[in-house]
């Protein structure tokens, strides 16, 4: 993982003499203004057929358009996905810029329309949101589980996905960008 975000646990912080394995992360690069609330993402969630376990929350804390992170379970017997927001203007506004930076150079080694189309997106996002999770431990579910989350942001907020080991994604889905690389 090339950017360590504190919000989320580093493979560093592993118990001694146990190697944990780093999250795999996915992200949305959102132009609209301001992210949605977290009830509106959990309604969308329930709304597609999803159980949600690991959700224990401050019932205030759902209207907040300002959240930083969340952590959602799709079963009870895997692990749950970290879902977190970066804010152009916000508390991790240096995180963001990273992210933003590390990609914008990885999109510059390409030429075509659809590469600058990735471009302007990363470059005009105002926030950003990314899921964290175990690939080890995941399933079927889990990934369709993500995919909502991703699908959830991309739709409701301008974006485009972007998804470590694979690329940029296009509103309809399609790999448009590829870069293999885990970031």
């Amino acid at each position: 993982m090339g950017t360590e975000l504190p919000i989320l646990p580093s493979p560093s912080d592993a118990s001694a003499g146990q190697q944990e394995e780093a999250p795999t992360l996915s992200r949305v690069f959102c132009i609209r203004e301001n992210s949605p609330t977290l009830r509106l993402l959990l309604d969308f969630l329930k709304s597609r057929g999803q159980t949600l376990f690991h959700t224990k929350m401050d019932p205030a804390a759902l209207d907040d358009w300002s959240w930083i992170r969340v952590t959602l379970g799709y079963n009870r017997e895997k692990k749950p996905i970290q879902v977190f927001c970066l804010r152009d203007g916000g508390t991790h506004t240096d995180l963001l810029e990273k992210e933003r930076a590390y990609f914008l150079e990885r999109l510059g080694m390409y030429e075509d329309e659809e590469a600058g189309l990735m471009r302007h997106y990363v470059t005009k996002a105002r926030f950003m949101v990314g899921t964290a999770y175990t690939k080890s431990d995941m399933t079927e579910e889990g990934y369709d589980f993500t995919g909502w989350i991703l699908q959830f942001f991309q739709e409701n907020c301008d974006g485009v996905v972007q998804a470590d080991g694979q690329g940029f994604f296009s509103p309809k889905g399609d790999l448009v960008v590829e870069i293999e690389e885990e970031y």
